[in-house]
């Protein structure tokens, strides 16, 4: 799957609609590469590049998109080797299986989630091996990070959902209380208002990534308390086919799954990360290769999909617009901004860096149900 780049169709005057900010320059890297010698080069033919993946590849979501970015490796240096790992646990055993892939061989790997010490001390230990943890905030000689600006396009989508709302309740299905639900709940909650000010948020948190059960649960409860359009950063489609049966609207998140609630589908935050994997296994084999931190940005490996049929063409062109003064450097991301309990966060004038954005670690006004 490729992400859809829409044509450039000029700005609408979108006036209160989008909000105070700043037009900025946008990057994807937050910090620049660690500086130091680049590991040695490897020949195509004796290459092997290892993958670990959270959850399993027939998911239709996170790691279904990772694996399409090990298949892109694998048609742009047809003569090296990829292996990959599907499930890797949060436990002593994935220290175990990634030393494995040490141990058969592998020159670069791969971890599309966060595990923490469980890979940290298998790198510290192979220094010769190029490491990547993906939405990872610690970085060695031999092991960077990479993530992806999700929440531009989850602002966009909440553009779109308030328009489409008639209660003005949003319902949110969160894996855990981690940086990733924050922004993503907060930047939806924020591009709602800019068109419907009273909106609010509720989340559930259901201490998963991938269990389809509890996302249906949750999408029931939510739509029982009144939300009209869903969210979340679930890797299935539960809570889109729980939205389809009950007549509510939902966004996505990963890839295109509008088949299971065709009518319910608004859009996904959809994720690309071939380009990103093939450029990283290419400055692996030249020598090149030191660790970066990289964000990925709208447009170049996050975005929003294709509207989906029930999407009114008004609707579509409002929030496109807002899409595109993105693209053009805008941020929504501008202060003042204001917690659920009050307090001020972020003071007025001061624009969130991306940095910020990544580590959010808060609920802006009109969230409830992720701080606990």
């Amino acid at each position: 799957m490729n992400i859809r780049h829409l044509s450039r169709r000029g700005f609408l005057n979108m006036g209160a609609a989008a909000g105070a900010g700043l037009i900025l320059p946008k990057t994807g890297l937050i910090r620049p590469a660690r500086a130091q010698t680049a590991l040695p080069p490897v020949a195509e033919a004796d290459a092997k590049i290892s993958f670990a993946y959270v959850g399993p590849t027939a998911d239709e979501g996170w790691t279904w998109a990772h694996d399409q970015g090990r298949q892109a490796v694998e048609a742009a240096f047809p003569e090296l080797t990829t292996t990959y790992v599907e499930n890797l646990p949060y436990s002593a055993d994935a220290s175990r299986i990634l030393r494995r892939m040490v141990g058969e061989g592998a020159n670069m790997v791969f971890v599309n989630s966060n595990y923490g010490d469980f890979l940290y001390d298998v790198a510290d230990r192979a220094p010769d091996v190029a490491f990547y943890e993906c939405d990872g905030r610690t970085t060695l000689p031999n092991m960077g990070t990479y993530y992806v600006q999700h929440w531009y396009p989850s602002y966009i989508a909440g553009v779109a959902a308030g328009l489409m709302s008639e209660t003005g309740k949003l319902g949110y299905v969160a894996s855990f209380p981690v940086p990733s639900v924050y922004s993503g709940t907060n930047a939806f909650l924020m591009g709602a208002r800019t068109v419907k000010p009273d909106a609010t948020l509720q989340a559930i948190v259901i201490n998963s990534w991938f269990d389809p059960q509890a996302a249906a649960q949750a999408g029931t409860a939510l739509i029982d308390n009144g939300a009209d359009v869903l969210f979340g950063i679930m890797d299935e489609a539960a809570y889109l086919q729980v939205a389809e049966a009950r007549g509510v609207k939902a966004v996505m998140w990963n890839t295109d799954i509008r088949r299971y609630g065709p009518e319910a589908y608004i859009s996904s935050i959809v994720v690309d990360f071939g380009a990103w994997y093939v450029e990283q296994v290419r400055r692996r084999l030249a020598g090149e290769w030191t660790p970066t931190e990289d964000i990925l940005p709208l447009g170049q490996g996050v975005d929003r999909d294709a509207w989906g049929q029930s999407v009114p063409t008004e609707v579509a062109a409002q929030a496109d617009a807002v899409r595109e003064q993105m693209l053009g450097g805008w941020t929504p991301f501008v202060g003042e901004m204001k917690d659920n309990t009050g307090t001020i966060r972020v003071p007025a004038g001061h624009t969130m860096t991306e940095r910020e954005l990544y580590e959010w670690n808060w609920s802006i006004e009109g969230v409830t149900g992720v701080d606990g």
